[in-house]
């Protein structure tokens, strides 16, 4: 069910001029909620990168934190967004979603 919703939305962005829904809020849809895990828990609100956890290893307290990703190109999205990491989830997205993500990103906080 939310495939077909994330499905009718694309279309409606990209087929539509005169759209309810402009490519920042698009964007910031996917950032909140992608499919599954959103942006937002680690790269923080506007994308400038937030604190995941703390913990202790060898007696030592550290952190884990995500990273800012708010001047990213889309061409380094992309390849961030397929490439496996050890910690970010794999995310199965277009070329428009990526695109509107990274319109959000680049006018968040403007």
């Amino acid at each position: 069910m939310k495939n077909l919703f994330f499905l009718f939305i694309t279309f409606l962005v990209l087929k539509s001029e005169d759209s309810f829904i402009t490519q920042y809020e698009y964007g910031q849809m996917l950032y909140n909620n992608p499919r599954g895990i959103g942006c937002v828990h680690c790269h923080g609100k506007d994308g400038s990168g937030a604190l995941i956890a703390k913990y202790k290893e060898d007696g030592k307290t550290k952190s884990l934190s995500g990273p800012n990703i708010r001047n990213k190109s889309i061409k380094e999205l992309k390849k961030s967004l397929f490439k496996r990491h050890k910690v970010m989830p794999t995310y199965f997205l277009t070329d428009s979603e990526i695109e509107a993500l990274a319109y959000f990103l680049s006018n968040e906080g403007d």
